[in-house]
């Protein structure tokens, strides 16, 4: 009898702010196929005065995924891949111990830290070198807090692992950053994709502490005894990715188009397109945006903008006290009257956690528009203002490249939001095009696919994408009104 090999199975470690899984991606007649083997949560602790993440509960999770994987695919896995959220990190030193609990970007140690930075290198000429978005997590200015409240620990730190590098590196053992997840935060120079040594010499950041770069498709190494007998695997390859998971989510965004939108929508709403160079000008300083690198080596010139954190942390509260859940949210919210109140989601006040509806309510009250009361109004006030940002954003970025831009495609979590999605086309007045919503998982799996030789190129993968994976399509609905809420939207915000 003719034996027919298995098909390859590629494993993507898939972490963000809130939760994380292990997904399988198996490869068989030009179609890809994504299963979940393990989810968890990823939730941060407070200790003391400070959040943290739970980095080796976290590990634990990614072990007990592969084990599970590996009992269920076997010696057809080939390869592992890890992506996170971006800037954070954890320090080692020269033994390769961790030194302290890596700390949370929304942690309030950099208060004030960005103002002490642009007092010794001023902001025009931070972003000049760097092309990031300020933002006040960035690993720049984390560094920074890191040397004022504890110097010894940096002194003593023989490199810098940003979160998935950490992972990789328990995996299997190779110390190295990874391009796309440096790029992240403001260490990089945005032209050459190079640590930016002046600028780091100046802020007192030691260059030392920072890796060799390392490009998504790379082979780290083969996985480390005690990996392979926790887990019962035998041969598999750890490989680079886009270990930022919103660099990985674009690599699978199914789209030909040179000038297409991407919106990767989460807990934070990463909007943009790709350009072949950095744009690190004037305008794009003004504008705030921000130059990140791609898997195929060429910018994600995006703007960061919040996404459904304001919800989660609403919800936070309300399914502890009776068990309310999205899909119920989601329902309240379009029941509710539109176009009555907005916010700014990117304003500070609703950047850390606390009592989120109080803070929609607020703000409301302050900017003279009547308070949203019930948790459908408050849900519609984000869901609306969050579209309305959208078009504010696209705006801009039109404005900032020159030329029209191409179809609106939004992925990840938030692209099986259809009010979300419908509010979108509506503010934008363009049709959205929604999907897939493990966009981050299928690009981190490809990654790895092409890497091993199974996938040739840019155009297979698109090819695969688009026979893989189902998309959801919106037209614009009342323009007019949308036009006008508009108006009034982007008098109450600060752009």
């Amino acid at each position: 009898m003719e034996m027919t090999s298995r098909p390859p199975v590629a494993l993507a470690v898939d972490i963000g702010a809130g939760s994380g899984r292990v997904i399988a991606g198996i490869l068989e007649n030009g179609t890809l196929r994504l299963e979940e083997v393990h989810r968890f949560t990823n939730e941060g602790v407070h200790l003391i005065d400070t959040w943290h993440w739970q980095v080796t509960r976290q590990f634990a999770d990614v072990l007990e995924g592969l084990k599970k994987a590996h009992d269920q695919y076997g010696d057809a896995i080939q390869s592992i891949g890890v992506d996170t959220w971006g800037v954070d990190y954890g320090l080692i030193d020269e033994k390769g111990r961790l030194l302290g609990i890596p700390v949370q970007y929304r942690d309030g140690r950099t208060d004030g830290i960005m103002e002490r930075a642009f007092a010794k290198v001023p902001a025009k000429t931070l972003y000049q070198a760097t092309g990031n978005q300020f933002m006040f997590y960035n690993t720049l200015f984390q560094l920074m807090a890191e040397g004022e409240q504890f110097p010894e620990r940096l002194k003593k730190a023989d490199q810098l692992l940003f979160m998935p590098d950490l992972l990789n590196y328990w995996l299997c053992g190779t110390k190295a950053n990874e391009a796309t997840i440096a790029s992240t935060g403001q260490l990089v120079d945005a032209s050459t994709g190079e640590w930016a040594s002046g600028i780091l010499q100046d802020l007192e950041i030691p260059e030392s502490i920072l890796g060799p770069l390392v490009q998504p498709g790379d082979v780290l190494g083969d996985l480390l005894p005690g990996v392979k007998e926790a887990t019962g695997f035998g041969d598999a390859k750890v490989i680079a990715v886009g270990s930022h998971d919103t660099a990985s989510a674009y690599a699978a965004v199914p789209t030909e188009e040179p000038h297409a939108v991407y919106l990767s929508s989460g807990t934070w709403s990463l909007l943009g397109t790709m350009s072949d160079n950095a744009v690190v000008t004037d305008e794009s300083f003004d504008l705030a945006f921000t130059n990140e690198r791609a898997t195929d080596g060429r910018i994600r010139l995006l703007k960061i903008l919040c996404g459904m954190w304001i919800l989660q942390e609403c919800m936070s509260d309300w399914a502890e006290t009776d068990g309310f859940d999205w899909d119920t949210l989601v329902a309240e919210a379009e029941a509710a009257d539109p176009l009555v109140s907005f916010i700014d989601p990117d304003e500070e006040r609703f950047a850390t956690p606390g009592d989120m509806p109080e803070r929609i309510r607020t703000f409301c009250r302050e900017t003279g528009q009547p308070e949203p009361t019930s948790r459908g109004a408050l849900a519609r006030a984000v869901y609306e203002s969050l579209a309305l940002k959208y078009r504010l954003t696209t705006d801009q970025l039109g404005q900032l490249v020159g030329h029209e831009l191409g179809t609106f495609h939004v992925v990840g979590g938030g692209s099986r939001n259809n009010l979300l999605n419908q509010f979108t086309a509506n503010a934008l007045n363009r049709s959205v095009v929604a999907g897939p919503v493990e966009a981050t998982a299928a690009g981190n799996v490809l990654c790895q696919l092409e890497s091993l030789g199974h996938v040739t190129g840019h155009e297979e993968m698109q090819q695969i994408i688009t026979s893989s994976f189902e998309v959801d399509h919106f037209t614009p609905q009342d323009t007019d009104a949308w036009d006008q809420a508009f108006q009034r939207f982007t008098s109450l915000i600060k752009a």
